[in-house]
C-alpha cells in the first residue's frame, strides 16, 4: 500500500493546506491518506492564543472533511512532548513494515531536511512527495533533491503544485482585524468564530449571511436599518461602530419563533422566564436571541447584555444598550406617530431619548390593553428622574 503521511501545526488549516492536500490525493492516489496535526511543533512556538492540540484536531477534520481518502488522526496528539516526524514514521513502520510510506512537505522544508531530527532515518524510511512551483522553484528543487539522491540514498517525487497567496501566521492576526473568511472553509471560519480562537471577530458580510437565515423575509429590512442606525449612534456617541453592528445584525435572530420554540430554547439555555414572558414571546425574544448569538457566534458579554435588554429596557443601561435600544427604535423602516422627534433627541441627549422611548413604549402597551413588563416600569421612571 502507498501511504501518504501529510503533518503540520495546521494553525489554523486554511483553503491553501486543503488544496495541497488535494494535489496529494491526486498525484499519489495513496491507498491510506493520513492528516497528522502535531502536538507541540518542535521548530516553533505556538502563538499565544492558539487553540489546543485537540482544538487544533477537531478544526483539522472539518477542514479536510471532503478531501478524498484523508484521514485526520489524532497519532501525535497521544504523544507528550514536541511532535518529531521521526517518531512518527517509526510508530506507523511498526504498522505497516512493507508499505511505502510518503512524507508530504513543501520546498523549504527539504531545502532545510538535514536540520530534521533522525532525518537520515526518515530519509531511509520514506519517499519524500515534495510540493513545488515548478516555475519558481524547479532548479533549486532539482539540484537539492539530486544531492540528498547521492548523499543519502533518498527517494524524491516532486509534486507541481501552485500553491494559494495563504500563511497561517498571517491569517492568525487578520482574524483579529475582520479579514479572511474567504481563506478558511466556512465550517473552519465560523467555529473560530464560535469559540473566539486566535481572538477573531467576524466579517461583518458573514455574519449577516449566517444572521439572516434565522429572519422571516420581510424583517430582515428592519435588522439591516438597526444595524445601520447603531452604526451612526455609535459613531456620534464614542461606541465602537463594529460592536454596534454586530449587536444590530443579531438583536433579533429569535424574533419569528413562537412561544413554544422560544421556551424550548429557555429549557436549553437554562433561561428563567416569568408568567409574563411565557405569554409573550416578544419579549422572550430578546433573551433568547442573546443566548443563541452566543452559542453560534460567541459574541462578547457587552454585546449579549445589548441584546437582552433591546425590548424592555432597564435602569442604567450601559452606552451599547442604550445605542441598540434606540436604533431598534427608530431605524429608518419604522412610521409612528413621533418617531422624527424621537430620532433628533438621540443625536441630542441619549438620556433624554431613553426616557421619551421608553415613555412612547408604555404608552403603545397600554393603548393595546396589556400590562407594562416591570422592567420597562423601571426603566422608564429611572431615565424619567436622570433627565
Amino acid at each position: 500500500m502507498r501511504i501518504a503521511l501529510y503533518g503540520g501545526s495546521f494553525n489554523p488549516p486554511h483553503l491553501g493546506h486543503r488544496e495541497a492536500a488535494m494535489t496529494v490525493y491526486k498525484e499519489l492516489q495513496p491507498d491510506i491518506f493520513l492528516i497528522i496535526p502535531d502536538n507541540i511543533p518542535p521548530h516553533k512556538d505556538m502563538e499565544e492564543g492558539s487553540p489546543d492540540a485537540w482544538q487544533r484536531l477537531e478544526l483539522c477534520r472539518l477542514a479536510f472533511r471532503d478531501v478524498p481518502g484523508a484521514e485526520v488522526t489524532d497519532l501525535e496528539l497521544r504523544r507528550e512532548g514536541k511532535s518529531y516526524t521521526a517518531e512518527t514514521v517509526s510508530a506507523l513502520r511498526q504498522r505497516y513494515p512493507e508499505d511505502e510510506l510518503l512524507l508530504v512537505m513543501g520546498t523549504d522544508m527539504l531545502l532545510s531536511f538535514e536540520e530534521w531530527y533522525r532525518f537520515e532515518y526518515l530519509l531511509q524510511s520514506c519517499t519524500l512527495a515534495v510540493l513545488a512551483r515548478e516555475e519558481l522553484e524547479g532548479e533549486a528543487l532539482r539540484e537539492h533533491a539530486a544531492y540528498l539522491t547521492e548523499r543519502y540514498g533518498a527517494q524524491i517525487q516532486i509534486l507541481n503544485h501552485e500553491p494559494l497567496p495563504m500563511q497561517s501566521r498571517d491569517i492568525r492576526q487578520r482574524l483579529k482585524l475582520r479579514l479572511c473568511a474567504d481563506q478558511l472553509d466556512d465550517r473552519v471560519y465560523h467555529w473560530i468564530i464560535r469559540n473566539g480562537y486566535y481572538d477573531a471577530l467576524p466579517e461583518l458580510s458573514w455574519l449577516r449571511e449566517k444572521a439572516y437565515v434565522y429572519l422571516d423575509e420581510k424583517r430582515i429590512g428592519h435588522v439591516a436599518g438597526c444595524e445601520s442606525e447603531a452604526v451612526m449612534l455609535a459613531k456620534h456617541w464614542g461606541e465602537d461602530p463594529e460592536i454596534a453592528a454586530t449587536a444590530g445584525i443579531l438583536h433579533d435572530i429569535t424574533k419569528k419563533l413562537d412561544a413554544e420554540d422560544q421556551l424550548n430554547l429557555c429549557r436549553k439555555y437554562g433561561i428563567i422566564c416569568d408568567n409574563a414572558e411565557r405569554s409573550n414571546p416578544k419579549l422572550l425574544h430578546a433573551k433568547t436571541g442573546a443566548a443563541l448569538a452566543r452559542d453560534l457566534f460567541g459574541i462578547s458579554d457587552a454585546i449579549y447584555e445589548a441584546i437582552r435588554w433591546h425590548t424592555t429596557g432597564k435602569p442604567d443601561m450601559t452606552l451599547l444598550e442604550k445605542i441598540i435600544y434606540l436604533a431598534d427604535f427608530i431605524e429608518p423602516t419604522r412610521d409612528f406617530p413621533g418617531v422624527e422627534a424621537l430620532r433628533e433627541l438621540a443625536y441630542e441627549d441619549l438620556n433624554q431619548a431613553m426616557a421619551l422611548g421608553l415613555r412612547m413604549s408604555l404608552e403603545e402597551i397600554r393603548s393595546n390593553g396589556r400590562e407594562p413588563y416591570p422592567d420597562t416600569v423601571e426603566a422608564c421612571k429611572w431615565y424619567s428622574e436622570e433627565t
